[in-house]
């Protein structure tokens, strides 16, 4: 659309079809790919549209709205209640994070004050008790299973009797997965479903499994009352669409998402900001609270230098931590938007290993070195090789971390012309958009630039995220 002068239906069509690609390639369901194109162009009225931009505009925001219609089921999620026992079965095959999503959904509202458990009625897989034990014991989440009892809705009624007795609000029954869907599972899961009597029955999928994501829900659906989904393993380049198939499925609401395998890495599922990433236009508000959360939106000493376009070793040291801090590189970059294609695949993996490789030679610094803007000038031979003896790597690497630093100091000391104040601001981007937007370009990387869209997709971007500093990410493709 960008390309078109002119939005027509057959401009609308080609883009229609380059959607559903995109979204087929995301592992959404065929039948919900085709069900999309039908419904995004009954909302599209090119007569009523107004011409260029607003055309544009409108048309990207049905597709978006259409997107976010089919990942809301029209009921809300199970609320657990204080006070009293809330039974909550986790269901999915073997393999899909089922365990340790149970901890992850445990030590959720456990901060939140509620008394949580975990009961481990799972006698299929060998390790699964282990595997519970020590995942509630790291969590401090109280637990019971069995090593010798080997029926499993003997265990799950025992242990669901006996938190309930001790007062637990949150009681989370984990059961026996398969590699495929086997009756003997579905059996056993109703068998289960009978005795504890749950209020909320979660399914677990693994995003990564593709187009047999919608099968695999509504195989279970059928089996058990599926009321809510947690999608894991969406940390890897796995895009989510199966979500999409999971939702029209089961019917049900997608609850949290699975980030990794840390018990943090654990998210509410946001509609808007799910399909804005699938969709690669980034999510603002992610990025906005990972800012906060990492604590970079107050960076005064940081602000100054940049306004006098003064940076060290040390100032480079201090931003990949902070980067670092935001959670992993692909994740930060599927916030931004038109950047969520930047990490390719395997290359986040490199780029966090570049980092760490590169803030183990600046330990092996001296003071002098890490805080003058003339290091590069004063290293030698004689320095370059001790600092590689000092942090076990070889003189190259110390030699590509000055060339790193000297593409950084060059890129900050054009900034010192964005007049940046001691918060953040930049008061010349209300005063004079154009100029500041053309002196922003200038410092941007090349690469960085045109993965964004060249000047048209800066000037959005910069709107979109309503001025957050991005001295943040001008490094960050590694």
């Amino acid at each position: 659309m960008t390309s078109n002068t002119v939005i027509d239906e057959e401009t609308v069509d080609n883009m229609l079809k380059e959607i559903a690609s995109a979204l087929l390639a995301s592992d959404v369901n065929v039948k919900l790919v085709s069900r999309l194109r039908k419904n995004v162009k009954g909302r599209i009225n090119l007569e009523d549209l107004a011409t260029g931009l607003n055309r544009r505009r409108m048309i990207q925001q049905a597709v978006f709205e259409e997107l976010c219609e089919m990942l809301n089921p029209g009921k809300a999620p199970y609320q657990p209640k204080k006070g009293k026992p809330n039974v909550i079965m986790f269901v999915g095959l073997q393999g899909s994070g089922k365990t340790t999503s149970c901890t992850k959904y445990a030590l959720h509202y456990h901060r939140k004050n509620f008394k949580t458990c975990l009961v481990c009625a799972d006698t299929f897989r060998a390790g699964a008790f282990d595997q519970l034990k020590q995942n509630a014991t790291k969590a401090r989440i109280p637990f019971y299973g069995s090593y010798t009892e080997r029926d499993p809705v003997k265990i799950a009624q025992d242990g669901v009797d006996m938190f309930k007795k001790e007062g637990q609000e949150i009681i989370i029954v984990d059961t026996s997965g398969r590699h495929k869907q086997e009756a003997s599972l579905f059996e056993e899961m109703q068998q289960i479903a009978a005795a504890v009597e749950p209020d909320d029955v979660v399914f677990v999928l693994d995003s990564s499994i593709g187009q047999a994501a919608h099968d695999q829900a509504a195989a279970f659906k059928d089996a058990v009352s599926v009321g809510s989904v947690i999608m894991t393993k969406l940390d890897g380049h796995a895009k989510g669409g199966g979500a999409l198939s999971a939702v029209a499925a089961t019917e049900s609401p997608i609850v949290f998402i699975g980030t990794g395998e840390h018990f943090d890495d654990f998210e509410q599922f946001q509609v808007r900001s799910f399909v804005s990433r699938l969709l690669g236009l980034g999510d603002v508000g992610g990025l906005m609270n990972a800012i906060k959360d990492a604590g970079l939106d107050k960076q005064p000493e940081l602000y100054q230098k940049l306004s006098q376009g003064v940076f060290t070793l040390r100032d480079m040291y201090e931003q990949f931590q902070n980067v670092m801090k935001m959670g992993p590189l692909n994740k930060v970059m599927s916030m931004i938007p038109g950047m969520s294609q930047m990490m390719t695949k395997g290359r986040e993996q490199e780029s966090q290993v570049r980092f760490k490789k590169f803030m183990t030679i600046m330990d092996s610094m001296t003071d002098d070195e890490l805080d003058t803007e003339n290091t590069t000038k004063m290293m030698t031979d004689t320095r370059v090789l001790r600092i590689a003896q000092g942090s076990g790597s070889h003189p190259q690497h110390v030699w590509e971390l000055l060339e790193e630093f000297k593409r950084f100091q060059k890129m900050v000391s054009k900034m010192k012309h964005l007049k940046i104040g001691k918060n953040g601001e930049m008061p010349q981007m209300s005063r004079n958009p154009q100029q500041a937007m053309a002196q922003m370009g200038k410092c941007l990387d090349p690469r960085m630039l045109k993965q964004i869209g060249g000047m048209s997709g800066l000037q959005s971007l910069m709107k979109s995220m309503n001025g957050v500093d991005m001295s943040q990410f001008m490094g960050m493709d590694g």
